[in-house]
């Protein structure tokens, strides 16, 4: 049976794994069909009895099998363990329990490209979305970044989907943030870009069943409407600015 609480220790890429009984550490193979023999991460007392100490970051929470499995991340104390698995080899190898391949799953960051766009007044144009995280608020136009792209690329692209314009963004540095949201453990970085378009609210071409609705916002009014942290910390380094 699979233990409620565990431990994962990643240290440079490599991660401490265990076989049903606690023993480890236990290799990955990529590409292993056979759910046999079973790998997961090590409970308190198994990473104990091996001697490691180690710090507390964070904690997720994954649901599995009708039963929440409370998943302790932790970084160990010790020198880089060359005999511990690849973290990249856990994702494809069938023995590894499913909780520990979706708490890897989790760590991954997800990538997200932003802009603030202004116009003469230094209004901040924002979209109020119908769908996602954020569906019925107000938002700064942008998204998931693609695979391939920039992250100044990802915005300029976002915008074009989302309103319909073509915008450049400027030199300015971007504002970077990182969140990990709720219990669920899942990564967010933004990347935030800066912009001028001086078109009327006419001239966007709304993307259907994504954007319900878009507006010039004073700097303050857009700070207030503002509920995504990554937009709020992004258009309060303007407001500061000012």
């Amino acid at each position: 049976m699979h233990p409620t609480e565990v431990v994962y220790l990643e240290h440079d890429g490599k991660l401490l794994l265990v076989d049903d009984s606690g023993n480890g550490p236990q290799p990955c193979t990529m590409g292993r069909q056979e759910t046999t023999p079973h790998l997961r991460f090590p409970s308190r007392e198994e990473v104990n009895r091996m001697g490691i100490t180690w710090e507390e970051e964070r904690i997720t929470d994954i649901r599995f099998d009708q039963s929440t499995i409370r998943v302790i991340h932790g970084m160990p104390n010790i020198d880089w363990p060359s005999h511990w698995t690849w973290k990249d080899e856990v994702i494809s190898d069938n023995s590894v329990h499913p909780v520990a391949r979706e708490a890897v799953y989790r760590s991954i960051h997800r990538l997200v490209s932003k802009v603030i766009i202004q116009n003469q007044q230094n209004e901040v144009l924002m979209a109020k979305v119908e769908r996602g995280f954020f569906k019925g608020y107000w938002t700064l136009p942008g998204g998931y970044m693609n695979h391939s792209e920039e992250p100044a690329e990802g915005c300029v692209r976002e915008t074009y989907e989302e309103l319909g314009i073509s915008v450049a963004v400027d030199d300015k540095t971007p504002i970077i943030t990182q969140r990990s949201f709720h219990r669920d453990g899942i990564s967010f970085m933004s990347f935030t870009y800066f912009s001028r378009w001086n078109g009327s609210i006419s001239e966007l071409k709304l993307k259907e069943g994504e954007i319900a609705e878009a507006r010039w916002f004073s700097l303050d009014d857009a700070l207030n409407n503002a509920v995504s942290e990554f937009d709020h910390i992004a258009i309060e380094s303007m407001v500061n600015q000012d």
